[in-house]
């Protein structure tokens, strides 16, 4: 996930932490979405998982 799709520098605040909220339920639910597919149990995701490159994970 790309941060810079998310959030930009003309929003508020308020914005910014309402688009990563939904895109944390959302990454959340497909997560869960997987794992109940899987049979296995989906674990909370990292917030900071959202704001960092695929390379530095």
């Amino acid at each position: 996930m790309n941060a810079s799709t998310l959030i930009n520098d003309q929003m508020t605040l308020e914005e910014k932490l309402a688009a990563i909220d939904a895109a944390m339920a959302t990454a959340q639910a497909t997560a869960d979405d997987q794992a109940a597919a899987n049979g296995t149990i989906a674990a909370p995701l990292d917030p900071a998982d959202l704001t960092m490159c695929e390379g530095c994970q």
